[in-house]
């Protein structure tokens, strides 16, 4: 099963979503944003940002 992004409204009235695995897990969680339109702009920069993102491992 392909994973998902669900698109809501929280208690305080902005508009976040949440990237699930195949297996439902959440694997990635939003900001809040104040329109739908943002959102889903959000989620769409994930889909069009992601595929190449580089893997930075920060040491401490």
């Amino acid at each position: 099963m392909a994973g998902k992004f669900e698109l809501w409204v929280d208690k305080g009235g902005d508009w976040r979503w949440n990237l699930k695995a195949g297996n439902g897990q959440v694997i990635a969680t939003s900001q809040g944003y104040a329109s739908k339109a943002s959102a889903v702009n959000g989620i769409d920069s994930v889909r069009t940002n992601a595929p190449d993102a580089e893997v930075v491992e920060i040491e401490k």
